[in-house]
Order: C-alpha cells, then sequence, then structure tokens
C-alpha cells in the first residue's frame, strides 16, 4: 500500500483579479459607506439623468440589504424633459425612496429669482440648492460629476469642499492619498462628493449594460422635433424655443446627457440599444457636455465660473 503524502497547509486559490468596471464599482460604494460613516446627514443629487441613475444604483447595491441611508433631492428647473421626470418619480416609488424637490419655478414665482433672457435656467439652480442644503442641515451632497466630463470637474477631488456660500475653491481641496477622505468642515459649510469622479462616459455605459440598468427612453435614438440654434438641436418648450427665425423639423436622435431643456442638445444617432450607443461613444471623439450643452459654451471657464458661485 503506498503511503499517503504528509498534510501540508492548504492554500486557497488566490482570488481572481477585479475586472476595470468591479473596481470602479467598488470604490463608488466605499465612498458612500465613507459618507455614512462620517456625515450626520447627507442626500443625493438625482435628477433621472444616466450619472445620477448609475450612482443610485450602486448607493442601493452598497448598502443591501439595508435602506439607503440618506434622501435624494432635485433641483428641478421647471424645464426638464417629461420622459425624464416620469422616469424620476417611478424609481423613487420603486425603492421606496424619500424625493425632496427644490423648485425653481416656484423662486420665480415669488420673485427670488428672475427669468433669464435667453430662458436657460441651469445657472438658476444654484440659489434653491444652497436653500435646500442649508434647510436640510446636509453636511454632504452626493453628486454625479465626473472628471472626463469638463475642465473644470477634472479639478475636482473626490471630497469637495464648500464654503458657507456654496462656493468651490481649488486651493482649498484636501490631497486623497490611498483613497482617504478628510469631510472636515466648519460650521456652515459643507461637503460635494463624487462617487464617480473617475468613471468616463464610455464607462458608465458599459456598466449600465453590465447590470442592465433602466433608462429613460430619450438616451435612445428616437423620432423628435427639434430644431437649430447655435449648432445644436433643440427640442421645442415652454423655455422659448424656437424663435420665428427658427423651423421645426423631425430627426432621429438621442442624448448624450441631460438637463435643462432650454441648453441640451440632441445628436443625430440611429443607435437604439445600449450596445450601439457604446459603439458611437467609443467612436466620439468629443465629450459628451462639449457636443450637447450649450451653458458650458458661454467661455472656457464658465463651469468653473459657476462652481465658485456655488453650482455642481
Amino acid at each position: 500500500m503506498t503511503p499517503a503524502a504528509p498534510a501540508g497547509p492548504q492554500h486557497s486559490p488566490a482570488p481572481s483579479p477585479m475586472t476595470h468596471l468591479e473596481a470602479l464599482e467598488a470604490e463608488a460604494a466605499h465612498v458612500f459607506r465613507e459618507v455614512a460613516g462620517e456625515f450626520d446627514r447627507s442626500t443625493l443629487l438625482f435628477s433621472g439623468g444616466k450619472d445620477s441613475i448609475v450612482m443610485l444604483h450602486v448607493a442601493l447595491k452598497a448598502f443591501a440589504p439595508a435602506p439607503l441611508p440618506f434622501s435624494l433631492l432635485h433641483v428641478d428647473t421647471g424645464h426638464n424633459f417629461p420622459e425624464v421626470i416620469a422616469y424620476r418619480d417611478r424609481i423613487v416609488e420603486k425603492h421606496g425612496l424619500r424625493l425632496d424637490v427644490a423648485s425653481v419655478q416656484s423662486y420665480i414665482d415669488d420673485g427670488r429669482l428672475r427669468e433669464r433672457p435667453d430662458g436657460t435656467r441651469n445657472p438658476l439652480q444654484t440659489v434653491p440648492l444652497l436653500d435646500a442644503v442649508r434647510e436640510g442641515r446636509f453636511g454632504a451632497v452626493f453628486g454625479g460629476g465626473r472628471r472626463d466630463e469638463e475642465k473644470a470637474r477634472a479639478k475636482e477631488r473626490i471630497f469637495s469642499l464648500r464654503d458657507e456660500f456654496g462656493g468651490w475653491d481649488p486651493r482649498r481641496q484636501r490631497p486623497e492619498l490611498w483613497q482617504l477622505y478628510n469631510g472636515r468642515h466648519q460650521p456652515g459649510e459643507h461637503v460635494r462628493v463624487f462617487p464617480l469622479s473617475n468613471w468616463t462616459e464610455l464607462d458608465v455605459w458599459q456598466y449600465i449594460e453590465q447590470e442592465g440598468i433602466e433608462l429613460p427612453e430619450i438616451y435612445f435614438a428616437h423620432w423628435r422635433k427639434v430644431f437649430r440654434r447655435d449648432g445644436m438641436w433643440l427640442a421645442p418648450g415652454d423655455w422659448g424655443g424656437p424663435r420665428d427665425d427658427e423651423s421645426l423639423c423631425e430627426r432621429q436622435v438621442r442624448y448624450r446627457t441631460v438637463g435643462d431643456m432650454s441648453c441640451t442638445g440632441a445628436v443625430d444617432s440611429s443607435a437604439g440599444a445600449v450596445g450601439a450607443v457604446i459603439a458611437e461613444i467609443a467612436a466620439s471623439r468629443v465629450t459628451e457636455r462639449g457636443a450637447s450643452r450649450a451653458d458650458d459654451r458661454l467661455s472656457e471657464a464658465a463651469m468653473e465660473d459657476r462652481k465658485r458661485e456655488g453650482y455642481f
């Protein structure tokens, strides 16, 4: 009889390395849990746009099976795409979440804000946002901003300190070595937190495909009446378009980003499914905001100027 081999130390197989998307998801989940452990009150900005949708999806996974330990906040311009608002309300009901809405229209109605001549309300979101943060006593506010979107956002830390007026000063941002995040802030200050900072537009769409995440239908090719203004296809609406010298036509388009109807342009597209959208993005050489956001075209420093005033 052959003697049994001597027992030796048993080694479990080495774990498989994380995929790129798994690493991004793990980082974002870690950020959510850090905030939950460090701050008493926080909220997640949720507009029904793809980045806030992915952010919420990761947050729900990060705390499952427990409920989400923070509320949602939408700064509603009143000029949103109806499909996006319907999606927002459906998701809130599905997951039993609390949604607070800060309405730009109510600020205009009572005189706290004045309508802009161009009809664009995105810049008007700052005051309602800061009031909501102050009234909710939120120490941390989650946003879906990514560094690949725009030059000013590339300067952001994951934990972005804001002063008592909501202003952003790049000189006051803290280093974040070894994923160590500093959430300390003075009374009246708060921290904007960007769990998707290191994601790209392509990462977001590949994650949507991997997770089977539902999106508003305007992110996919559809026929819509649009008109041309400043090189962009805009949708008509109560905000004031089109003007007398602008004519409507029907085109097959989709939206790469979602915001105020007055400044969010559609792009020509036949991509009716996630895979086709991913192929389009992989071939694109223009960022989503550069291609479809008029409010970022005002100047080279348009976004940075708004961030200093308290905008995201």
